[in-house]
């Protein structure tokens, strides 16, 4: 879930104004980010928002936003285990960036990180056969140090000190003030206008 805020942040930081946010995940993804993320009054989606002085509703990510990976019979999928369960994430990905790419108007913003290697590589083909010339894809690089750390999902506007695991696993403070998060773009070429209907 770290990943939607972190790129939520790198955009911002690039002046870049987002409007809404689609997330692909399995059950397991999905409930990690309903209960990290868009809990209420504690998600850390609507701590960011105010962290920053972003409008809350200016954004929108809600439930109806988490697109979870379905099998035939409409049950979720817990994990991406086999070629099958690959099947169905690749025509999720193409469907999904399919729509969203539908208005000439819109500019998507496609981010390749988190999930299994085999999310990002079909993301990441989803959006070089609909992604147009306006569209961008990135990968988020996050410090080391708090790349999986837990409780970190974007550096917060007032710093915080977070306790890690050092090489020896001793314990030692870090300030998320040292905590850098770079969107990497990743050049492709837009497809779209050689597949047909």
């Amino acid at each position: 879930p770290q990943v939607i805020t972190e790129s939520l942040y790198a955009l911002h930081l690039d002046g870049v104004a987002v409007n809404e946010s689609h997330t692909l995940a399995t059950r397991t993804g999905r409930d990690r980010i309903l209960s990290g993320l868009l809990a209420p009054r504690d998600g850390h989606f609507h701590r960011y928002l105010k962290d920053y002085a972003i409008a809350p509703r200016s954004i929108r990510f809600e439930m109806e936003s988490v697109h979870v990976l379905r099998d035939k019979t409409g049950r979720p999928l817990d994990d991406i285990t086999g070629a099958a369960d690959n099947e169905i994430l690749l025509s999720a990905c193409l469907s999904l960036a399919y729509r969203l790419t539908r208005n000439p108007k819109d500019t998507v913003f496609f981010s390749i990180a988190g999930g299994r290697k085999t999310m990002s590589a079909c993301l990441m083909t989803a959006a070089q056969l609909y992604g147009r010339a306006q569209d961008r894809i990135y990968h988020v690089l996050v410090s080391p140090e708090f790349e999986n750390h837990p409780d970190f999902y974007y550096p917060p506007a007032k710093p915080a000190m977070l306790e890690m695991t050092d090489n020896r696993g001793g314990k030692v403070l870090r300030d998320t003030a040292s905590a850098s998060v770079t969107l990497v773009p990743i050049p492709f070429i837009p497809l779209r206008e050689a597949v047909s209907d």
